[in-house]
């Protein structure tokens, strides 16, 4: 045994590498679904270093993390970009939210639930629109399908849900008029949470069901006609 600590001990200093890239990463995930670095953007090493105090080794790793997340992409010679997404990465993206919300909704056990996050998140919704401020409100809608998914209680789909949400804010960018995108789903996210509250899993489920076929039909119709444009 005192022979596999010394080896263990070894690998010290790569665990705090590590830790601090995956704390670096999270950082820059979380910048990018709030809609920080749009996609495209070239990601500076000097920059975003210096903004955070961590080494170059650093930050190449962390953005190495975020690159097999599909988040970035690296270009030989030219540095690192957020990726820039395909009709094809959209409609996956969607894919996996119907698999994952849907299947937390319906894998909900007795009410009550614990559904002050989905609250707060309406709340927020709500707030922003008052204001026009169509990319917050797209945001809050973000994180009103991230509070739906914390329900399961479970590190895992948390942990797939963030990058996807990540990916998610990239889909958004590329919509030219984030009103029409975003408003009709504050009324539709009031209709989940009221659904849930009433213990009524199934309505929740079929709500969502329908609001996320919506949305993907909107994104990518959008997506094609960027698309026809950009040809």
């Amino acid at each position: 045994m005192a022979e596999q600590l010394t080896s263990l001990a070894e690998d010290r200093a790569l665990l705090g590498r590590t830790s601090t890239a995956e704390r670096v990463s999270d950082i820059l995930r979380s910048r990018i679904a709030e809609g920080f670095f749009p996609p495209g953007t070239r990601l500076s090493e000097d920059s975003i270093g210096g903004a955070l105090g961590v080494s170059r080794n650093t930050l190449r790793e962390a953005f190495r993390l975020l690159t097999h997340e599909r988040l970035l992409v690296h270009e030989l010679n030219r540095g690192v970009f957020v990726r820039v997404l395909t009709v094809e990465d959209v409609e996956d993206i969607y894919r996996t939210r119907g698999l994952v919300e849907c299947a937390v909704v319906r894998g909900l056990g007795e009410p009550p639930y614990g559904l002050d996050g989905l609250g707060e998140a309406v709340e927020e919704g709500q707030r922003a629109a008052q204001e026009s401020d169509w990319k917050s409100v797209g945001t809050a809608n973000i994180h009103f399908h991230r509070e739906l998914v914390a329900l399961a209680r479970s590190e895992r789909t948390d942990e797939l849900m963030r990058s996807v949400f990540a990916e998610l804010r990239l889909a958004f960018h590329v919509v030219d008029d984030p009103r029409r995108l975003h408003e009709p789903y504050l009324a539709r996210n009031l209709q989940i949470l009221d659904a849930l509250r009433a213990g009524d899993r199934r309505e929740a489920e079929n709500l969502l069901a329908v609001y996320l076929d919506d949305s993907l039909t909107r994104v990518v119709e959008v997506y094609r006609r960027r698309v026809g444009e950009d040809g």
